[in-house]
């Protein structure tokens, strides 16, 4: 017990300090992309022809990137002669609606919370279970680690349980295959109204890697409602947790990511 008691004061405070402070990032993180379409010549479509998921779109000189469908994997980046595209580091970029995912050389919208009787609800006890409706783990592992002491998910109130008749709403990972269409489905039936829906990851949000497979719904949008959208592949668990506590009210709603950041190139995570 005593070498235990010695190894944990050597440790000292391992719990970030977010969101009280920014978190702490390695240089290699990729976060929020910027797209500047006023660097794209008339005739270029290089990144858009090396997307390999059709996050981009370009009309005339005007590209447009769906945040939602975007796998972070720079292959746009590593195309485009003209440095139209850069990642930046910033870590913040939950929303709402589907439709804020889409930029095009403006400033992501950022979640906003919950009306004030879902915060009062919520606000202050969530339970969610998790459905990894054909992920490939990796959503589902940064999901995991924000139950460890480094991340403490439960300092918020925020905790994921076991049956879906305990929790507050549902967090789903993965492209909704059709084997596991029904057991969703059946998942969210079982969760007592008024529950919330979760979308974490470019698979649960739009299909990802898979999209149009025939085997799979393009994300849990095609046949559940959805309250709040986490993209990345995988997202980083700050990511996460910055998009579940502004559901909840718990950051400033005026702390809005920036237009332009500065690049990082390098790999994620």
């Amino acid at each position: 017990m005593l070498k235990v008691s010695l190894a944990r004061l050597k440790q000292g405070h391992r719990t970030i300090p977010f969101p009280a402070q920014p978190p702490a990032l390695p240089e290699r993180f990729r976060g929020l992309p910027v797209v500047d379409s006023s660097k794209c010549p008339d005739d270029c479509r290089a990144c858009a022809e090396a997307c390999p998921t059709d996050a981009l779109s370009i009309e005339g000189k005007k590209m447009r990137l769906d945040l939602g469908r975007c796998l972070f994997c720079t292959d746009c980046t590593e195309a485009c002669p003209q440095g139209a595209i850069q990642y930046t580091q910033d870590y913040r970029l939950a929303t709402r609606k589907r439709e804020d995912l889409m930029l095009e050389d403006r400033t992501l919208k950022l979640a906003e919370a919950l009306e004030e009787k879902s915060r009062r609800l919520f606000g202050r006890s969530l339970k969610l279970r998790q459905v990894s409706a054909g992920g490939c783990s990796a959503c589902e592992a940064d999901l995991n680690v924000l139950g460890t002491v480094v991340f403490d998910l439960g300092r918020f109130g925020i905790q994921f349980v076991a049956s879906p008749r305990h929790a507050d709403g549902i967090v789903v990972t993965g492209p909704v295959s059709e084997n596991m269409r029904s057991a969703l489905l059946e998942t969210y039936a079982a969760i007592p109204a008024p529950k919330l829906v979760i979308a974490v990851g470019a698979c649960a949000i739009s299909g990802g890697p898979y999209i149009d497979n025939p085997e799979v719904h393009n994300g849990c949008g095609a046949v559940l409602p959805v309250d709040l959208y986490i993209p990345g592949c995988p997202p980083h668990p700050v990511t996460i947790l910055d998009g579940l506590l502004r559901l909840l009210g718990r950051i400033d709603v005026t702390d809005r990511a920036p237009a332009i950041a500065q690049p990082q190139n390098d790999s994620n995570t």
